[in-house]
């Protein structure tokens, strides 16, 4: 992915920054939206996932809709022109603010979570006499097999509305006159690389859609979310997913009725390639157990890792990943294993351990590969560390 000109651009930048590779953004939505539109699909960009100006403008460029999970995303995806009617509105705890900005809008449809959330809605909806469309977030209890932290899916998770409680579901849909009810939504996690997760989820998005029908609420949307993985170990050998095989899945496995429209959300899989994260070798501390190379990035910069034990691919680009030693003293190994760690107040500020890298030396530029997505929209000012900056390639 980096080239010499563009280390040589990097080292005459400061460090810490986000570089994001826009060819290959576009790139990857292409191949997204040539999947899906022989199935006409409809593609909904998660835009927690990466909300970086440029990003948005090159994303909303394909024609996708956008999926917001919060009043300021829904802004800022009309702002940047996305057609309100393919705006989607999810979340588990929607302010009436929120709502009621959003009534304003006219947007496409809010993904609901509970009955007391439907009752709100239609109220607030009531109140400016509008209609709202909307659809019902179930937890289908389908296992996504992904790092716990990020499973959506199941009854023990905050999310959606569980399967016992759609009896009344149906009630209260059939008292609240300010609702237009659109159809079912799912999510079951994030990160999932098991195409046989989403024949199961199909499975019961198949049984929850005759379940409503069966009791006159005909269902127009299957929203089947998103979550489909990307590869964290091999960014340059599958830097765009197999959306393909992803697609079919659905293709075949869905019980699509006539008229009836399929939604997907993706957020990870359309931008997590097309960034890195770049830092400087601030020192390097060499020690009989454990060697650390501590960057200027940090935790404030990227703290997946940390939070949910993330793995991400680490480079050194100032050095030659293997063959010749280029080190002037050859009586030290071409490589060392590192604790690779940032300059933050915290033990858990560490990007990974036991990191197999060339020697490496103060002033060394790493990179953190795969940081498109969850990367820069979760930075923090803790420490009152200066926010990261954005470094593009066109």
């Amino acid at each position: 992915m980096f080239n010499t000109n563009t280390i040589a651009r990097f080292n005459q930048l400061e460090t810490p920054f986000y570089y994001y590779d826009l060819n290959l953004l576009s790139t990857t939505l292409q191949a997204c939206k040539d999947a899906a539109d022989p199935y006409n699909f409809h593609v909904h960009y998660a835009m927690k996932a990466n909300f970086n100006s440029k990003v948005f403008d090159v994303i909303q460029s394909y024609g996708f809709g956008a999926d917001c999970v919060s009043g300021n995303e829904v802004k800022a995806a009309i702002q940047h022109g996305f057609d309100k009617g393919k705006v989607v509105f999810a979340g588990v705890g929607k302010s009436d603010k929120e709502i009621n900005e959003a009534l304003d809008q006219q947007i496409f449809c809010f993904n609901v979570e509970s009955v007391q959330e439907l009752q709100i809605i239609n109220d607030l909806a009531k109140a400016k006499n509008k209609t709202a469309s909307v659809a019902i977030r179930i937890n289908p209890n389908v296992d996504a097999h992904t790092h716990h932290f990020i499973t959506t899916g199941l009854e023990e998770n905050k999310f959606g509305v569980n399967t016992w409680e759609l009896p009344a579901v149906v009630e209260a849909l059939g008292k609240c006159t300010n609702l237009r009810f659109q159809g079912i939504h799912f999510h079951i996690g994030s990160q999932i690389t098991d195409m046989d997760v989403y024949k199961n989820l199909c499975t019961r998005v198949n049984e929850l859609q005759q379940w409503f029908e069966e009791r006159g609420l005909p269902v127009k949307v299957l929203n089947v979310g998103g979550g489909l993985g990307v590869d964290y170990n091999n960014p340059d050998q599958n830097p765009i997913c197999d959306f393909e095989s992803y697609f079919k899945v659905f293709k075949q496995f869905l019980n699509i009725k006539p008229n009836q429209e399929v939604h997907f959300e993706l957020g990870r899989a359309l931008v997590a390639q097309s960034a890195s994260l770049i830092s400087r070798v601030l020192y390097v501390k060499n020690g009989i157990k454990k060697n650390f190379l501590i960057l200027d990035a940090g935790m404030t910069e990227l703290i997946r890792p940390m939070l949910y034990q993330a793995y991400h691919q680490i480079e050194n680009l100032s050095r030659e990943p293997s063959g010749e030693n280029t080190n002037p003293d050859l009586s030290i190994p071409n490589s060392i294993k590192y604790d690779v760690v940032g300059p933050i107040c915290e033990s858990t500020d560490c990007f990974r351990k036991d990191v197999d890298l060339p020697v490496s030396y103060r002033g060394d530029l790493i990179a953190v590969r795969t940081a498109g997505a969850y990367g820069e929209v979760m930075a923090s000012g803790y420490n009152l560390r200066d926010r990261v900056q954005s470094v593009y390639s066109y």
